[in-house]
């Protein structure tokens, strides 16, 4: 698949952007081409595509410029391709908040947007997620565990599962990452308890697994002095276990990209830092996830991945 065929699968699949539609594509300096590429399809879908480029953010979760975020709130469809990530922000809580549609590509590469996670069936994808999520809603705790040593626990009261992150993404208000593919969940803080082998990657391919203990919802110790750096700029809640996520996505692959690691099917990942945008009551700036590879979860008494293995 070409650059060019996978913007188009953004815009036109996912998306499903209409003519007339007032589409915005954000990039940045880095992601300029990707920003082109996906301009270029909206234009070609008949929107009315505008593209803005802004300097790089500094980290992920970290605000767009105020002028961009404003513009955000009076558009029908955002696809932010950006070196680091707007998921996580308050200006996309807004625009979705405002009934615009979002797609966020943290992190995408030309390589990314023509292969991989971006080539999955994506109404496929969606149907499955849907299957899972209707298992899992409305569920209390969670269980992990792989054999490298991973037991955490964590709690899921008056918490709920976001299914959005399908790949498509039609409705008003809707919100998803792409290449998509993933269930997740912002755990009651203070309830996570237990140790983490992070072993498939941490914001980059990691050469070991990285251990982690974690005590009453905050990571106590982590075996990994570049990891803790980043967590601890952001203070004390840069450790705050912040997600629970299952990747369902049967083509994306460990890359050491984020986007597209946490949606490999097979894994799960724990994140540390800010859950402000999906439930949780945590904002730090900061959102770093750990992949874990073939556990086996159980949420409340029924296992949904074995040894990375779905059960359905």
């Amino acid at each position: 698949m070409s650059l060019e065929d996978g913007a188009k699968t953004a815009v036109n699949i996912c998306m499903g952007v209409k003519k007339g539609e007032k589409v915005l594509i954000i990039t940045d300096t880095v992601k300029e081409k990707i920003g082109e590429a996906l301009f270029q399809a909206a234009v070609n879908a008949r929107a009315e595509a505008m593209l803005i480029k802004m300097l790089p953010r500094t980290r992920h979760g970290e605000e767009p410029p105020k002028p961009i975020a404003e513009l955000m709130k009076h558009v029908d469809v955002i696809v932010a391709p950006t070196e680091y990530s707007l998921t996580h922000t308050q200006a996309r809580k807004a625009a979705n908040r405002a009934d615009v549609r979002i797609a966020t590509m943290p992190g995408i590469t030309e390589e990314m947007l023509s292969s991989g996670g971006m080539t999955a069936d994506f109404r496929e994808v969606e149907k499955t997620i849907r299957r899972v999520y209707k298992i899992i809603k409305g569920s209390k705790k969670a269980e992990i565990k792989t054999e490298l040593g991973t037991a955490l626990t964590m709690s899921f009261e008056e918490r709920e599962w976001i299914a959005d992150d399908t790949g498509i993404c039609h409705k008003k208000g809707a919100f998803t990452n792409l290449p998509a593919g993933e269930l997740f969940i912002a755990p009651k803080e203070g309830t996570a308890n237990g140790m983490i082998f992070v072993d498939g990657a941490f914001g980059k391919k990691i050469d070991k697994p990285v251990k982690i203990i974690v005590e009453d919802g905050f990571a106590k110790e982590i075996e990994d002095d570049e990891i803790k750096k980043m967590l601890d700029k952001r203070g004390k809640y840069g450790r705050n276990v912040a997600e629970l996520g299952i990747g369902m996505n049967p083509n994306a692959r460990i890359i050491g990209n984020v986007l597209e690691d946490e949606k490999v099917l097979g894994t799960v990942h724990v994140a540390f830092g800010d859950n402000s945008t999906f439930g949780g009551k945590v904002s730090c700036g900061i959102h770093l996830d750990g992949i874990i590879k073939n556990p086996t979860l159980k949420i409340d008494d029924k296992i949904i991945l074995d040894k990375g293995k779905l059960v359905l």
